[in-house]
């Protein structure tokens, strides 16, 4: 493979170290990749890749570029690809701790607490987060076996009362207005249904604290149901690796209830009785849960029928609101339009006033110019005045 023509970063696994990281044993697998979800895609790919490849070059080794580790639109050097170290030894340099983890990529974080021992690292995906703590985790460096672990996300938020319309983009959509958002889901069933709950991965814990803060004091809406969301700070749990029994602290309770192995309590013993007082109990938190559950969902059908009835009401207030508004508009228009009739009659009598006027002008314009002629003429009686004598005699 021409490696030193890419411009990539790439994992280079000799087949000559069995026990280097990543590294190809025999005919085959990763050694990481054995520690890596049943569920995730890439790393299953990456695995059957791996095994190919390592089939025809067992003696020439294996390169890998890094980018194939990366799941279509995931973000890298993310929080989820956060690593915790301990029981480091406390000489350790960043050097050496860098050096530790150089077959899994640049990079993007690093932090040693060398008093306290412990540091942390982040890589650029999660599958190579998995495939390094996988490879590294209880190696003996300087005499101490390393404990490493997925740090504790601490900008992650818990999303409740979500609507069944919304998805995992529209969730990253709403809470991007807070912050850089490296990942957000909404939790399904195993048919895929919506559960009405998620959560949100910021990338700095300042954003989360104004979502979480900004959300409490408010009503954060994500659809057009006045719904708002609820949101709480993540729970953090570590259900991949659990409690092995090399991390139990070997205290006097320890030895004392391991004295006795597991066992079915015998009906008519001490055990048993109070074994049953336990189920007893366990049994009545199930049913007063069981109680409260109905009860929330009772309640809450009822507020989504209020609603719904609510809503109804609303729009109807709405379209009244509006016939009253167009009503009023008619009414003004109808009083423009009356104003401006009577406005045109108004001008149009004054034009006829003004016609009038102008009229009476011109006759006694005319009179007073027949006046003057005759007063420069001379008397000459004209027709009507020979007709008023006539009448007259």
């Amino acid at each position: 493979m021409a490696a030193n023509s890419r411009n990539l970063k790439q994992v280079r696994i000799e087949n000559s170290s069995p026990a280097a990281p990543l590294g190809m044993v025999g005919g085959g697998g990763l050694k990481g990749m054995r520690g890596l979800e049943a569920d995730s895609e890439v790393g299953a790919m990456a695995l059957a890749q791996g095994k190919e490849a390592g089939d025809e070059e067992q003696e020439a080794g294996l390169t890998i570029d890094i980018k194939s580790f990366l799941k279509p639109g995931e973000k890298s050097y993310t929080q989820r690809c956060r690593l915790f170290v301990g029981n480091l030894p406390t000489d350790i340099t960043e050097e050496d701790f860098k050096r530790l983890f150089e077959r899994y990529g640049e990079p993007s974080e690093v932090f040693i607490n060398r008093d306290r021992g412990f540091g942390f690292i982040r890589l650029e995906s999660r599958t190579l987060a998995e495939i390094a703590k996988t490879e590294l985790d209880g190696t003996i460096l300087k005499s101490r076996p390393l404990r490493i672990r997925f740090a504790t996300h601490g900008a992650a938020l818990t999303v409740k009362n979500l609507s069944p319309v919304v998805s995992n983009e529209l969730l990253e959509q709403a809470f991007s207005q807070f912050g850089p958002v490296e990942r957000a889901v909404v939790v399904v069933d195993d048919r895929g249904r919506a559960t009405g709950k998620g959560f949100v991965e910021f990338a700095a814990k300042p954003p989360a604290r104004k979502a979480l803060e900004r959300c409490s004091d408010g009503a954060f809406l994500l659809t057009t149901t006045p719904r708002p969301v609820v949101v709480e700070p993540m729970e953090q749990f570590d259900d991949e690796d659990g409690l092995p029994e090399k991390l139990m602290q070997k205290t006097q309770q320890y030895h004392k209830e391991r004295e006795q192995p597991p066992r079915f309590a015998q009906p008519g013993t001490f055990e048993f009785e109070y074994a049953s007082r336990w189920k007893a109990l366990d049994e009545m938190e199930k049913q007063q849960r069981e109680q409260v559950d109905r009860n929330i969902r009772e309640a809450k059908e009822k507020l989504e029928a209020e609603m719904e009835a609510a809503r109804h009401e609303h729009q109807l207030m709405l379209m009244r609101q509006d016939l009253m508004r167009r009503q009023e508009e008619l009414r003004r228009l109808e009083e423009l339009r009356n104003q401006e009739l009577q406005k045109r009659k108004q001008i149009q009598l004054r034009h006829e006033e003004e016609h009038r006027r102008r009229e009476e002008e011109m006759l006694r314009q005319r009179e007073q110019e027949e006046l003057r002629r005759q007063q420069e003429g001379g008397f000459k009686p004209n027709f009507l005045d020979n007709v008023s004598r006539i009448l007259v005699d």
